[in-house]
Protein backbone atom coordinates (compact mmCIF):
# COMPACT_ATOMS: atom_id res chain seq x y z
CA UNK A 1 0.00 0.00 0.00
CA UNK A 2 2.87 2.34 0.74
CA UNK A 3 3.93 1.98 -2.90
CA UNK A 4 0.68 3.59 -4.11
CA UNK A 5 1.44 7.15 -5.32
CA UNK A 6 -0.56 9.64 -3.28
CA UNK A 7 -1.64 11.43 -6.48
CA UNK A 8 -3.11 8.16 -7.80
CA UNK A 9 -4.83 7.50 -4.48
CA UNK A 10 -6.37 10.99 -4.50
CA UNK A 11 -7.37 10.63 -8.17
CA UNK A 12 -9.26 7.43 -7.35
CA UNK A 13 -11.17 9.46 -4.77
CA UNK A 14 -11.97 12.13 -7.38
CA UNK A 15 -9.38 14.76 -6.48
CA UNK A 16 -6.95 16.29 -8.99
CA UNK A 17 -4.16 18.81 -8.30
CA UNK A 18 -4.78 22.49 -8.94
CA UNK A 19 -1.15 23.18 -9.80
CA UNK A 20 2.33 21.66 -9.75
CA UNK A 21 5.59 23.22 -8.56
CA UNK A 22 8.63 20.98 -8.96
CA UNK A 23 8.01 17.85 -6.90
CA UNK A 24 5.02 19.40 -5.17
CA UNK A 25 1.36 19.01 -6.14
CA UNK A 26 -1.17 21.43 -4.64
CA UNK A 27 -4.80 20.50 -4.05
CA UNK A 28 -7.96 21.98 -2.65
CA UNK A 29 -8.06 20.08 0.66
CA UNK A 30 -9.95 16.87 -0.27
CA UNK A 31 -11.75 16.27 3.04
CA UNK A 32 -12.81 19.81 3.99
CA UNK A 33 -14.07 22.92 2.21
CA UNK A 34 -11.72 25.71 1.09
CA UNK A 35 -11.17 27.98 -1.90
CA UNK A 36 -7.40 28.46 -1.82
CA UNK A 37 -5.33 25.26 -2.23
CA UNK A 38 -3.43 24.54 0.99
CA UNK A 39 -2.97 20.77 0.68
CA UNK A 40 0.44 19.72 -0.63
CA UNK A 41 1.75 16.36 -1.86
CA UNK A 42 5.49 15.80 -2.23
CA UNK A 43 5.65 13.24 -5.05
CA UNK A 44 9.33 12.45 -4.38
CA UNK A 45 8.83 11.59 -0.70
CA UNK A 46 5.19 10.48 -1.06
CA UNK A 47 4.14 12.60 1.90
CA UNK A 48 1.28 15.07 2.26
CA UNK A 49 0.80 18.17 4.39
CA UNK A 50 -2.35 20.19 5.05
CA UNK A 51 -1.36 23.76 5.94
CA UNK A 52 -4.93 24.57 6.96
CA UNK A 53 -4.96 21.88 9.65
CA UNK A 54 -1.24 21.84 10.39
CA UNK A 55 -1.17 18.05 9.85
CA UNK A 56 0.49 15.66 7.43
CA UNK A 57 1.94 12.20 6.94
CA UNK A 58 1.77 9.20 4.60
CA UNK A 59 -1.02 7.34 2.79
CA UNK A 60 -2.29 5.76 6.02
CA UNK A 61 -2.68 9.05 7.90
CA UNK A 62 -4.31 10.53 4.79
CA UNK A 63 -6.83 7.70 4.76
CA UNK A 64 -7.41 8.46 8.44
CA UNK A 65 -8.38 12.04 7.60
CA UNK A 66 -10.94 10.82 5.04
CA UNK A 67 -12.59 8.36 7.42
CA UNK A 68 -11.84 10.44 10.55
CA UNK A 69 -10.23 7.53 12.32
CA UNK A 70 -6.83 6.93 13.85
CA UNK A 71 -7.37 3.16 13.78
CA UNK A 72 -4.69 1.65 11.54
CA UNK A 73 -6.75 -1.32 10.39
CA UNK A 74 -9.64 0.93 9.42
CA UNK A 75 -7.21 3.02 7.38
CA UNK A 76 -5.91 -0.15 5.69
CA UNK A 77 -9.46 -1.23 4.79
CA UNK A 78 -10.26 2.18 3.29
CA UNK A 79 -7.09 2.16 1.15
CA UNK A 80 -7.80 -1.40 0.02
CA UNK A 81 -11.35 -0.53 -1.03
CA UNK A 82 -10.17 2.61 -2.84
CA UNK A 83 -7.36 0.80 -4.69
CA UNK A 84 -9.37 -2.41 -5.33
CA UNK A 85 -6.88 -4.44 -3.31
CA UNK A 86 -7.52 -7.63 -1.33
CA UNK A 87 -6.18 -7.64 2.23
CA UNK A 88 -5.78 -11.01 3.93
CA UNK A 89 -3.82 -9.80 6.96
CA UNK A 90 -1.24 -7.23 7.91
CA UNK A 91 0.57 -5.66 10.82
CA UNK A 92 1.12 -2.05 11.68
CA UNK A 93 4.61 -1.10 10.44
CA UNK A 94 7.20 -0.33 13.08
CA UNK A 95 8.30 2.83 11.25
CA UNK A 96 6.07 5.69 10.22
CA UNK A 97 7.69 8.70 8.51
CA UNK A 98 7.71 11.96 10.41
CA UNK A 99 5.33 14.68 9.28
CA UNK A 100 7.06 17.25 7.13
CA UNK A 101 6.50 20.94 7.78
CA UNK A 102 8.05 23.91 6.02
CA UNK A 103 10.88 25.53 7.94
CA UNK A 104 10.28 29.27 8.16
CA UNK A 105 13.48 31.29 8.40
CA UNK A 106 14.11 34.86 9.63
CA UNK A 107 10.44 35.60 10.31
CA UNK A 108 9.85 39.35 10.64
CA UNK A 109 6.59 41.09 11.56
CA UNK A 110 6.15 44.66 10.28
CA UNK A 111 3.25 47.08 9.81
CA UNK A 112 0.78 46.25 7.05
CA UNK A 113 1.15 49.18 4.66
CA UNK A 114 -0.72 49.59 1.40
CA UNK A 115 0.66 47.05 -1.06
CA UNK A 116 -0.42 44.14 -3.28
CA UNK A 117 -1.29 42.35 -0.02
CA UNK A 118 -3.89 44.96 0.92
CA UNK A 119 -5.15 44.93 -2.67
CA UNK A 120 -5.68 41.18 -2.28
CA UNK A 121 -7.61 41.75 0.95
CA UNK A 122 -9.66 44.49 -0.71
CA UNK A 123 -10.66 41.99 -3.42
CA UNK A 124 -12.04 39.85 -0.61
CA UNK A 125 -14.00 42.82 0.74
CA UNK A 126 -11.62 43.72 3.59
CA UNK A 127 -10.80 47.47 3.66
CA UNK A 128 -7.34 48.69 4.60
CA UNK A 129 -8.56 50.39 7.78
CA UNK A 130 -9.74 47.02 9.15
CA UNK A 131 -6.84 44.93 7.87
CA UNK A 132 -4.15 47.27 9.21
CA UNK A 133 -5.74 47.21 12.67
CA UNK A 134 -5.57 43.44 13.16
CA UNK A 135 -2.97 42.16 10.68
CA UNK A 136 0.69 42.65 9.93
CA UNK A 137 2.97 42.01 7.00
CA UNK A 138 5.03 38.90 7.68
CA UNK A 139 8.38 38.61 5.90
CA UNK A 140 9.92 35.14 5.98
CA UNK A 141 12.23 32.75 4.21
CA UNK A 142 11.79 29.14 3.07
CA UNK A 143 14.76 27.20 1.70
CA UNK A 144 16.76 30.38 1.20
CA UNK A 145 14.03 32.27 -0.69
CA UNK A 146 12.22 35.30 0.74
CA UNK A 147 8.44 35.69 0.78
CA UNK A 148 5.85 37.97 2.34
CA UNK A 149 2.22 37.54 3.31
CA UNK A 150 -0.56 38.93 5.48
CA UNK A 151 0.03 37.74 9.04
CA UNK A 152 -2.60 37.23 11.74
CA UNK A 153 -1.16 36.37 15.19
CA UNK A 154 -2.40 33.60 17.45
CA UNK A 155 -2.19 33.20 21.23
CA UNK A 156 0.92 30.96 21.06
CA UNK A 157 3.10 33.37 19.09
CA UNK A 158 2.49 31.81 15.67
CA UNK A 159 0.83 33.39 12.65
CA UNK A 160 -1.80 32.45 10.12
CA UNK A 161 -0.50 33.72 6.80
CA UNK A 162 -2.30 34.49 3.56
CA UNK A 163 -1.45 35.93 0.19
CA UNK A 164 -2.92 35.65 -3.25
CA UNK A 165 -0.76 32.57 -3.82
CA UNK A 166 -0.35 30.91 -0.43
CA UNK A 167 -2.30 29.85 2.63
CA UNK A 168 -0.53 28.44 5.67
CA UNK A 169 0.73 28.91 9.20
CA UNK A 170 3.98 29.90 10.83
CA UNK A 171 3.96 27.54 13.84
CA UNK A 172 2.98 27.03 16.53
CA UNK A 173 -0.61 26.56 15.40
CA UNK A 174 -3.25 27.84 17.83
CA UNK A 175 -6.39 29.93 18.18
CA UNK A 176 -6.47 33.73 18.09
CA UNK A 177 -8.35 35.77 20.70
CA UNK A 178 -9.25 39.41 20.08
CA UNK A 179 -10.52 41.18 23.17
CA UNK A 180 -13.10 43.96 22.89
CA UNK A 181 -12.07 47.40 24.04
CA UNK A 182 -13.44 48.64 27.35
CA UNK A 183 -15.03 46.52 30.06
CA UNK A 184 -14.88 42.68 30.00
CA UNK A 185 -17.39 41.08 27.65
CA UNK A 186 -19.78 38.23 28.43
CA UNK A 187 -20.17 37.50 24.69
CA UNK A 188 -17.66 35.84 22.38
CA UNK A 189 -18.03 35.42 18.62
CA UNK A 190 -16.35 32.35 17.10
CA UNK A 191 -14.98 32.17 13.55
CA UNK A 192 -13.17 29.41 11.64
CA UNK A 193 -10.64 31.67 9.93
CA UNK A 194 -9.40 35.22 10.26
CA UNK A 195 -10.88 36.25 6.90
CA UNK A 196 -14.32 35.62 8.39
CA UNK A 197 -13.33 37.57 11.51
CA UNK A 198 -12.17 40.54 9.41
CA UNK A 199 -15.42 40.25 7.43
CA UNK A 200 -17.43 40.45 10.66
CA UNK A 201 -15.55 43.60 11.70
CA UNK A 202 -16.15 45.11 8.25
CA UNK A 203 -19.88 44.32 8.52
CA UNK A 204 -20.06 45.56 12.12
CA UNK A 205 -21.12 42.18 13.51
CA UNK A 206 -18.66 41.83 16.38
CA UNK A 207 -20.46 42.50 19.66
CA UNK A 208 -17.80 41.49 22.20
CA UNK A 209 -14.66 39.39 22.26
CA UNK A 210 -13.79 37.33 19.18
CA UNK A 211 -12.11 33.94 18.93
CA UNK A 212 -10.70 32.62 15.64
CA UNK A 213 -10.15 28.86 15.52
CA UNK A 214 -7.64 29.05 12.64
CA UNK A 215 -8.54 25.38 12.08
CA UNK A 216 -11.49 23.27 13.18
CA UNK A 217 -8.94 20.91 14.74
CA UNK A 218 -8.37 23.65 17.36
CA UNK A 219 -11.89 23.44 18.79
CA UNK A 220 -10.71 21.77 22.01
CA UNK A 221 -8.02 24.41 22.49
CA UNK A 222 -10.73 27.05 22.03
CA UNK A 223 -12.72 25.71 24.98
CA UNK A 224 -9.99 26.91 27.33
CA UNK A 225 -10.93 30.47 26.40
CA UNK A 226 -14.70 30.02 25.87
CA UNK A 227 -15.55 28.59 29.30
CA UNK A 228 -16.08 31.98 30.92
CA UNK A 229 -18.57 33.44 28.42
CA UNK A 230 -22.31 33.52 28.95
CA UNK A 231 -23.06 33.62 25.20
CA UNK A 232 -21.10 32.16 22.29
CA UNK A 233 -22.09 33.37 18.82
CA UNK A 234 -20.87 31.01 16.09
CA UNK A 235 -20.15 32.28 12.56
CA UNK A 236 -18.92 28.97 11.17
CA UNK A 237 -18.80 27.69 7.59
CA UNK A 238 -22.02 26.31 6.20
CA UNK A 239 -20.54 22.90 5.37
CA UNK A 240 -20.17 19.53 7.06
CA UNK A 241 -17.02 20.54 8.95
CA UNK A 242 -18.66 23.72 10.19
CA UNK A 243 -21.80 21.91 11.30
CA UNK A 244 -19.73 19.28 13.09
CA UNK A 245 -17.78 21.97 14.93
CA UNK A 246 -21.02 23.72 15.90
CA UNK A 247 -22.42 20.48 17.32
CA UNK A 248 -19.23 19.94 19.31
CA UNK A 249 -19.56 23.37 20.89
CA UNK A 250 -23.28 22.88 21.55
CA UNK A 251 -22.57 19.55 23.15
CA UNK A 252 -20.12 21.22 25.53
CA UNK A 253 -21.85 24.55 26.22
CA UNK A 254 -25.50 23.78 25.52
CA UNK A 255 -27.84 26.77 25.25
CA UNK A 256 -24.98 29.24 25.55
CA UNK A 257 -24.12 28.54 21.89
CA UNK A 258 -25.97 30.40 19.12
CA UNK A 259 -25.72 29.58 15.43
CA UNK A 260 -25.44 32.88 13.51
CA UNK A 261 -24.88 31.34 10.06
CA UNK A 262 -28.44 32.20 8.94
CA UNK A 263 -27.06 35.71 8.35
CA UNK A 264 -25.20 34.35 5.30
CA UNK A 265 -27.45 31.37 4.48
CA UNK A 266 -26.95 31.76 0.73
CA UNK A 267 -23.15 31.56 1.04
CA UNK A 268 -20.56 29.09 2.28
CA UNK A 269 -19.05 31.49 4.80
CA UNK A 270 -19.10 35.08 6.03
CA UNK A 271 -16.34 36.28 3.73
CA UNK A 272 -18.17 34.99 0.67
CA UNK A 273 -21.25 36.90 1.85
CA UNK A 274 -19.15 40.06 2.27
CA UNK A 275 -17.70 39.73 -1.22
CA UNK A 276 -21.18 39.31 -2.74
CA UNK A 277 -22.50 42.27 -0.77
CA UNK A 278 -19.57 44.44 -1.83
CA UNK A 279 -20.09 43.55 -5.50
CA UNK A 280 -23.81 44.39 -5.29
CA UNK A 281 -23.03 47.76 -3.71
CA UNK A 282 -20.52 48.60 -6.47
CA UNK A 283 -23.05 47.57 -9.15
CA UNK A 284 -25.73 49.74 -7.57
CA UNK A 285 -23.42 52.75 -7.46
Amino acid sequence: MRQIPLADFLARLGHEPVRRSGNELWYIAPYRGERTPSFRVNVAKQLWYDFGLGKGGDIFTLAGEFIRSGDFMEQVKFIAETANMTVTGCEKPAYLPKQVEPVFEDVESVSLLRSPLTEYLAERGIPYVVASRYCCRLNYGVRGKRYFAVGFPNVAGGYEIRSRFFKGCVPPKDVSLVKAEGSPSDVCSVFEGFMDFLSAVTLGLETGDCLVLNSISNVEKAMTYLDGYGRIDCYLDRDEAGRRTLETLKGHYGERVYDRSAFYDSCKDLNEYLQQTTKKQKTTI
